[in-house]
């Protein structure tokens, strides 16, 4: 489809998604939240696409947050929908059977720091900004804030950030596990897809299985979660690539993988 609030490119099996309404710092609102979750969905049915990046347009912000302009006059039963659109694209996005890397470029608040959490992998600029300020305008997150920002950091940090809606440079978000790695504003795009490439040449399949059980193991028990483990594991020795894995391994190579 055409988009008119973001940029979509595919190449050599990474697609990179790029938030592009800077003279707004890309902040969030319905239109661009649904062109948000068509790319994914995009993305999804692409056999092609091996890997996601997202990043933002400009240099001065990923996502400034969500669009205050369109929400001020919401009512609650409107807000609720505005809620429940976020929910399930970031759903979507973070159980894309497929790597997704949030490249942040800039500011990353309210909105933004929560499409970077449904990523899997964060990767930030020297200069991006991390924060939940929600509660400074009289409200809370409302796509996911509250719920994976403690999942990361956890709950004593979540609730310093949440209910002092107080920002966070780069290097005190990598401190305190929000992001993975930390670069200089001209190498962060570089570097994400260098590490894109990476992912492009492992096992495909396997990626899904590690992806599925990191996710959806999480909230179980040790028992339970395991099991999936197991599971998810067996599932692998069901591909080419498994064999072709073990196969090169014993015969000291470096293995081709398919996808297959």
């Amino acid at each position: 489809m055409d988009y008119k609030n973001l940029l979509f490119e595919v190449e050599e099996g990474i697609a990179v998604i790029t938030f592009n309404r800077p003279k707004a710092l890309n902040a969030m609102n319905t239109e661009t939240m649904k062109e948000l979750m068509a790319a994914v969905i995009d993305c999804k049915n692409d056999e092609s696409i091996k890997v996601l990046i997202l990043t933002g347009a400009g240099e001065k912000a990923f996502v400034a947050g969500a669009d205050i302009a369109e929400m001020q006059n919401l009512r609650p039963k409107e807000a609720l929908a505005f809620m429940e659109l976020g929910h399930e694209t970031l759903r979507l996005l973070e159980t894309l059977p497929k790597p997704s890397i949030a490249a942040v470029n800039g500011f990353a608040l309210g909105g933004g720091t929560e499409i970077s959490m449904a990523c899997d992998i964060r990767f930030a600029s020297e200069t991006a900004r991390f924060g939940q300020p929600e509660i400074l305008i009289g409200l809370i997150p409302g796509w996911g804030g509250t719920q994976r920002l403690s999942r990361l950091v956890g709950t004593g940090r979540a609730k310093e950030l949440v209910m002092s809606g107080e920002q966070i440079d780069a290097k005190r978000a990598y401190e305190i596990g929000l992001v993975n790695r930390v670069f200089p504003p001209d190498q962060l795009l570089a570097e994400t897809k260098k590490f894109a490439r990476k992912l492009t040449g492992m096992p495909g399949f396997a990626i899904k299985m590690a992806k599925h059980a990191i996710n959806f193991g999480y909230d179980l028990s040790l028992d339970n979660a395991t099991r999936l483990e197991m599971e998810c594991c067996a599932q692998c020795f069901s591909t080419d690539d498994q064999k072709e894995g073990m196969k090169a391994f014993l015969e000291k190579r470096k293995p081709v993988y398919t996808g297959s």
